[in-house]
């Protein structure tokens, strides 16, 4: 990466990081612990993101809240797993955001036609930013989905798609150390 200039602002780099795919593997609507699998090379990654001086944060589109097959206390409880999960791995997570909504949903309170968090719709990163006082100028996004990339970028930070794989090797690769 391009040093960054003195002039920016002091807020914090950050990466966004996509869930299913990228730091765990995509089972189809996974929301109980006998269902995490996560993504080999994962916690490492997030170490190696921490050491570097970046917040992670979990950006997730969770539709099965919406569509029925688990509460949003469900979702909450697993992403906690998740997050307990890459720590024991050495890899810290800044915070979490989830989006519950769909425009197919079956549960009236998560029926939504576009919400403006619901990737490719860059409400999630744009709240972390807010709420973490992220520089999104020495930010960027990891994915799996053409979602991911497009949510970037509206929020204006690059997007990187992981295709699968170590992911640690995949972030060593992408910054070079």
């Amino acid at each position: 990466m391009a040093p960054i200039p003195i002039s920016m602002s002091n807020g914090v780099p950050a990466v966004f990081l996509d869930r299913d795919g990228v730091l765990i593997e995509d089972t189809g609507y996974p929301h109980l612990e006998s269902q995490l699998r996560m993504m080999p090379g994962a916690g490492e990654a997030v170490g190696r993101l921490n050491r570097l001086g970046y917040l992670c944060v979990i950006v997730t589109n969770q539709s099965g809240v919406a569509r029925g097959l688990f509460t949003e206390q469900q979702m909450h409880a697993f992403n906690q797993v998740i997050v307990r999960r890459l720590a024991l791995a050495g890899g810290r997570i800044g915070a979490v955001y989830a989006c519950p909504y769909h425009s197919e949903g079956r549960i009236e309170a998560y029926l939504h036609p576009d919400h403006p968090d619901r990737k490719p719709n860059p409400g999630m990163l744009l709240r972390a930013a807010a709420d973490h006082d992220i520089d999104m100028a020495r930010s960027f996004m990891i994915g799996d989905q053409p979602s991911d990339m497009e949510a970037a970028r509206r929020a204006g930070v690059p997007g990187f798609r992981f295709e699968g794989g170590n992911l640690d090797d995949f972030v060593r690769d992408l910054l070079g150390h």
